[in-house]
């Protein structure tokens, strides 16, 4: 068996994330680490969402977010809505069409079976 050293990052969560660029929204996300399996990739990173217009997001791909600080309001085409503060996890399948809404600002970390930004 080959040795691999693990990654770290001190503090991501301060890391400024790039932009959604999803007009009217004011949404953030990054990825801090990105797998080197290309066969079974999983990216994990920050997502920020600010108190304005909802964010709809349709996921084609597994998610998996855990809320960091802040406080989310997310919903589902379902009817499904929770309030989801410090500590929740949420699991996002793909197919899904998830809104995303805060009173004031929401910063979840994800880990997602996607290809990287």
């Amino acid at each position: 068996m080959t040795t691999k050293a693990f990654k770290y990052k001190k503090q991501a969560i301060k890391d400024q994330q790039p932009s959604m660029n999803v007009p009217g929204v004011a949404a953030w996300l990054g990825d801090t680490f990105i797998s080197a399996d290309v066969d079974k990739r999983i990216c994990a990173g920050f997502f920020r969402l600010e108190k304005g217009n909802k964010l709809v997001y349709d996921y084609d791909y597994e998610e998996m977010k855990c809320v960091v600080d802040g406080t989310f309001i997310i919903s589902d085409e379902t009817g499904q809505k929770v309030t989801a503060t410090v500590g929740d996890v949420l699991y996002f399948p793909s197919g899904s069409r998830i809104t995303f809404e805060t009173a004031d600002y929401a910063v979840g970390f994800f880990c997602g079976q996607r290809v990287p930004l």
